[in-house]
């Protein structure tokens, strides 16, 4: 159990709404001290006695009889177990039923658990982007190899890297995936940059990327604009963010 869910349980037993295994597995946590549960169910003890202060009404007559009920019933089955649960506070009938009268137990289960959920549903939104931009950046790359159009280029590492590798998936109207290996890290404020030869229009700038600790990189490659054919596919060393055309030294180069 991880500390959101003792804190879900702490507000629903602080306020008398827990029944059944799930009331059984707090109250084990509580005789057994445990920190999560001890402190949890303290601080909701703090909040609801403040929201108490701020609405004092009188309840139903029936109410406090409910609530000594219950609480009478939670210290026998504690004497069963020969071991007393955390003693609650005196202020307990007066606050439990002054939340009720003005439903201020609904409000504070309503926060914490509204809060924590939100936080879960965020985290799963976030995931979902991210599986979705990846299954579309996998199909992409399905359509353009079943393509017959689409050039598979190697490239080989130059004297700077003479052990990289590379592979360029290149298809004019689609783009491409560049894939390397064996590259050093580039040194600070420095990036590598993917370049398209194009016969005698020089070379165009297919974006910026970096490697990883073990020498590997990816980058995802849009059409470039008025080259249908390409050459060669070369990689060089330079400032970070790139240049428009190449100035620093050649790490690897394939022709198509």
């Amino acid at each position: 159990m991880n500390r959101d869910e003792i804190g879900e349980l702490a507000a629903a037993y602080a306020l008398g709404g827990l029944e059944g295994a799930e009331r059984a597995r707090f109250e084990a946590l509580l005789q057994a001290d445990d920190h999560d549960a001890v402190t949890a169910l303290r601080d909701f003890e703090d909040t609801l006695a403040g929201l108490a202060a701020a609405a004092p009404e009188t309840p139903p007559s029936g109410v406090k009889a409910a609530l000594m009920e219950r609480i009478a019933a939670a210290d026998e089955r504690a004497g069963a177990a020969g071991r007393p649960l955390p003693r609650r506070r005196a202020i307990w009938p007066a606050v439990l039923s002054a939340a009720m009268a003005a439903g201020l137990a609904a409000i504070v289960v309503g926060w914490t658990v509204s809060a924590r959920y939100e936080k879960r549903l965020d985290a799963l939104a976030r995931d979902a982007d991210r599986l979705k931009a990846d299954l579309q950046g996998q199909q992409e790359i399905i359509t353009i190899l079943r393509d017959p159009a689409t050039q598979m280029v190697a490239l080989a590492g130059l004297p700077p890297a003479p052990a990289a590798r590379a592979r360029m998936l290149w298809h004019a109207k689609a783009g491409g995936l560049f894939v390397t290996t064996g590259l050093p890290a580039a040194p600070e404020g420095k990036a590598y940059q993917l370049w398209a030869i194009a016969g005698g229009n020089g070379p165009v700038s297919a974006g910026v990327f970096n490697v990883d600790a073990s020498g590997a990189g990816t980058l995802s490659v849009h059409p470039l604009p008025g080259v249908a054919t390409v050459d060669a596919f070369a990689v060089t060393l330079e400032p970070a963010g790139g240049l428009p055309a190449p100035s620093g030294a050649m790490y690897l180069l394939g022709k198509s």
